[in-house]
């Protein structure tokens, strides 16, 4: 009976160590192999002492120890899957949002090409409207002179009907044009062709003063002294030759080196 005592003391040594270590599920097989390692032991319960029974609870420690630390071993690396299969899912999701801003990116930058391009071509057309809108050069009777586009085209279209043949249709166009451009430099010859188309459609009585208007307004223009032979003429073609008499003598007074004025010369002989 006394050899017993030792054994039950380390049985409850034993059961008291054992319960003071907090088994997780992880460490419960290591606990079951401590357990099936202490089996043998107590079978030889009876010829073990204290210092015997000490040590075997020791070396079970250790044991258990190194099982527990073994099975972590090997659970840890599921732990680094698991994190490892959550980084793999939010890279993944990274580069969807990446591949996402760059396909937002990409559509921006076509918009900017496209906005500059408009852009561009709206300055491109800008440009060419106010190219268009700008005074140009042009010769008017051997003399340089800026003219507005739109000047130039009203006139130019005027005297297309005049050397067309449709005298009425320029004398309406050459008398507007007069009247919205008087400072032009295609006034004085508007003014000029205004009295021919009258005098073309033999309407004297309306060409006599749009011709006056060109030796009066106009008295430097290339074409005065062609007015004052034209209005000679008229007043020839009315059968008043006193009048006649007068604008040739005032012709060749005023533009003596002219051809008109040695036009005038030659006509007054047979107005005495």
């Amino acid at each position: 009976m006394s050899a017993a005592l030792p054994v039950c003391t380390s049985r409850n040594r034993f059961l008291k160590g054992t319960n003071m270590i907090k088994l997780s599920k992880p460490h419960f097989a290591a606990a079951f192999l401590a357990l099936a390692a202490w089996m043998p032991l107590q079978s030889h319960a009876g010829i073990l002492d204290d210092n015997e029974a000490r040590k075997a609870i020791l070396d079970l420690r250790t044991k258990l120890d190194t099982l527990s630390r073994d099975l972590n071993a090997r659970i840890d690396p599921k732990a680094d899957k698991s994190a490892l299969l959550e980084i793999v899912n939010q890279n993944e999701q990274t580069m969807a949002e990446i591949a996402k801003l760059r396909g937002q990116l990409e559509v921006l930058s076509n918009e900017i090409v496209t906005a500059q391009k408009r852009q561009k071509d709206f300055y491109a057309d800008l440009d060419a409207r106010i190219r268009k809108l700008e005074p140009r050069q042009v010769t008017i009777d051997g003399q340089e002179a800026a003219v507005a586009p739109d000047e130039q085209a009203i006139y130019e279209a005027a005297m297309a009907a005049f050397n067309s043949g449709d005298y009425k249709m320029a004398a309406t166009q050459l008398g507007e044009f007069v009247r919205r451009f008087p400072l032009s430099s295609y006034a004085a010859n508007a003014q000029y062709w205004l009295g021919s188309s009258y005098l073309a459609q033999r309407d004297c009585k309306k060409a006599i003063p749009a011709l006056q208007v060109v030796g009066t307004t106009y008295p430097d223009s290339a074409k005065a002294p062609d007015a004052l032979l034209n209005i000679g003429t008229c007043h020839v073609d009315m059968k008043d030759k006193k009048a006649a008499v007068k604008v040739f003598k005032e012709l060749i007074a005023k533009y003596p080196a002219s051809t008109a004025a040695k036009a005038a010369k030659d006509q007054l002989p047979g107005l005495k």
